[in-house]
């Protein structure tokens, strides 16, 4: 996906934002706010339509200054809507606005403040993709990028549709047929459409997409503007809310026990350790930091979603130990380095995200001589797992000590068994790492055992170093008197003897991988005197997470796979299955749901089975 070029803040004689890129105004000059009420609010005969609906979903094309969804926002919540209902708006923006110039922009309408601050704190970064906003009952996606790249990812059954955006022969792309194709494909039936122009080429495009086409009058200067439907009833409405038994109570299971019970679901999380965070997020620490890419790849956009999602969530979250310290990320070599440094330019990689870091200014980040240069992440950081569990599961039912020998069909949907009283659910998401094989053998997930040691330094056995450093490796900042430093990988079997015993070999491994980051950093340290921690972490065999429904079982859902990067895919992922479950707006996009569903190993063994009969 291009890289992002900002908005930059114009505007017309008479004061009305502008853009000199398309040479258009943003909003009528008559006023932007009375607009967005009298054509895309009154235009989909809102809020009227939203008011006994559990779940109303709105597409916009083209966000602008955000006036529609503020204006949208305001209504929502002036006006009585169903318990527990909540409004999903997702808007595609080519060229979205900084943050500062979108509050100035904002403080045009004080009676839109309290609002506008809210959006304008978590407004984000400029990087491509979706970004999944909480706003209360309100959950505001914005992808940013050119709506006809970015609208065939989109999954999701829009009930009111804004088209908004420059004039048709100012930005002919965004009302071009494949546009408008798109727009028809993600409505459901009876939506509504609502926009300000009656260009002829528009009611064409409208006209042969199935829409039933209004003129209306017009606001401000504009005689008319154009509204429709498309044929079915308008139902509005959202599956009803389920009880799902969430086994696992590391960072998978909690992160989807937690954005399951925002989406309005029952939960019970099921767990066979005496407490949560027993496996592999009971490390004393974990590095929380995206990591680019050249070719913007699937593992890359992946991370950089869960990075933003997670910072925005884990911000503030009650009882979250975290460090937001910066983390550095030494080049590998010469080559590397290069490589960093052009994906920094080419990309356009905001400072607030990543940028590059000549050698001096990353030796004077880490207090210590490093031997390259490398990314800088800024809001990165350093979290406590077993912390960020314990935060995300308060308040939800969890069943400690119960060990799951199997899953039986039940009238219901699913009876979980095991040692304690059964459970019976709706729906069952397996989120148990390594375990899940075990319960599912006939679907012979390719799961592996990823066994990793961890090495514990004592922080007076070191230099001082307050901020992440990673090279083939990490350190972290003390925590606990301890940094930690990691991590071993091999493919083991987990009951074997002695495969949770740290051997002096692998501390001499991390070591190395210090030495590597820092040289000389750890000269004072023992490997055959060392403590650390053994853990297996769940590996699937491309290093994706392997997230949805499983193959044949209806109601059964997974989250796994998460490998060494889990507290970074943690959010994004629970944040898909949790919408897969409910049926609403999806936070990614389709080819990387796609990439991370688990059906893509049966689409493999198919077509090895395919190649072995040529």
């Amino acid at each position: 996906m291009a890289a992002i070029v900002p908005a930059e803040l114009a505007f017309a004689g008479d004061g009305t934002p502008f853009s000199s890129r398309y040479g258009d105004i943003y909003h009528s000059s008559q006023g932007g706010l009375e607009q967005a009420r009298h054509v895309f609010l009154a235009g989909n005969e809102l809020p009227a339509r939203w008011k006994d609906a559990r779940r109303f979903v709105i597409l916009e094309t083209g966000f602008g200054l955000g006036v529609n969804f503020l204006a949208t926002w305001q209504a929502w919540r002036a006006s009585p809507v169903a318990a527990g209902g909540r409004l999903h708006y997702l808007a595609v923006e080519q060229h979205p606005f900084a943050r500062a110039d979108l509050e100035q922009l904002h403080r045009r309408w004080p009676e839109l403040a309290a609002l506008a601050a809210e959006l304008d704190a978590q407004w984000p970064l400029p990087l491509p993709g979706l970004h999944r906003l909480d706003l209360g009952d309100i959950v505001l996606t914005l992808g940013f990028g050119a709506a006809a790249e970015l609208l065939p990812q989109l999954t999701l059954a829009a009930d009111a549709i804004y088209l908004d955006g420059f004039a048709p022969d100012r930005n002919p792309e965004l009302w071009s047929d494949p546009v408008i194709a798109q727009v028809r494909r993600l409505a459901a039936p009876g939506a509504t459409f609502a926009t300000w122009t009656t260009a002829g080429e528009v009611r064409r495009r409208l006209a042969g997409a199935d829409f039933s086409i209004e003129r209306r009058p017009g606001f401000g200067g504009k005689r008319e503007m154009l509204s429709g439907r498309l044929p079915g009833g308008c139902t509005a409405s959202a599956r009803p809310a389920q009880h799902v038994a969430v086994i696992g109570a590391g960072i998978a299971g909690a992160s989807v026990a937690q954005a399951l019970v925002r989406h309005g679901h029952a939960v019970t999380v099921i767990e066979a350790a005496a407490g949560p965070a027993a496996g592999a997020s009971g490390n004393l620490a974990g590095v929380f930091r995206p990591l680019p890419a050249l070719n913007d790849g699937a593992l890359a956009r992946l991370l950089r979603a869960g990075f933003l999602l997670g910072r925005r969530r884990y911000a503030g979250l009650p009882g979250l130990r975290a460090g937001w310290t910066g983390v550095l990320h030494v080049a590998r070599d010469a080559r590397h380095e290069a490589t960093q440094r052009r994906i920094v330019e080419t990309q356009a990689l905001s400072a607030d995200y990543c940028r590059f870091v000549e050698c001096d200014e990353a030796s004077a980040l880490a207090g210590w001589p490093v031997a390259m240069g490398g990314w800088w992440f800024a809001g990165a950081g350093w979290i406590n797992p077993p912390s960020l569990c314990h935060a995300l599961l308060d308040g939800i039912d969890c069943r400690f000590g119960f060990t799951v020998t199997r899953l039986e069909r039940s009238d219901r949907g699913w009876l979980i068994v095991g040692n304690g009283a059964p459970v019976d659910a709706d729906a069952v998401v397996l989120a148990n790492g390594i375990g899940a094989m075990a319960l599912v053998p006939d679907l012979a997930l390719p799961i592996r055992a990823g066994r990793g040691l961890v090495s514990h330094l004592a922080a007076t056995a070191t230099p001082p170093l307050d901020i992440v450093v990673t090279r083939l490796g990490y350190v972290t900042p003390p925590v606990d008197g301890l940094r930690c430093v990691g991590a071993t990988t091999t493919i083991v079997d987990p009951t074997a003897t002695g495969a949770t015993t740290p051997l002096a070999a692998e501390h001499a491994e991390n070591l190395h991988r210090l030495d590597m980051m820092l040289p000389g950093f750890g000269n004072a340290l023992d490997a055959a005197r060392m403590d650390g921690r053994v853990s297996f972490r769940p590996m699937s065999p491309d290093r994706l997470p392997i997230v949805g429904p499983l193959a044949g079982s209806d109601g059964l859902w997974i989250c796994d796979g998460f490998g060494a990067r889990g507290l970074v895919f943690a959010a994004i992922c629970a944040e898909l299955l949790a919408g897969q479950v409910d049926g609403a707006p999806l936070p990614l996009e389709g080819d990387l749901v796609q990439t991370i569903a688990p059906a893509r190993f049966r689409q493999r063994n198919v077509r090895r089975r395919d190649r072995s009969d040529m």
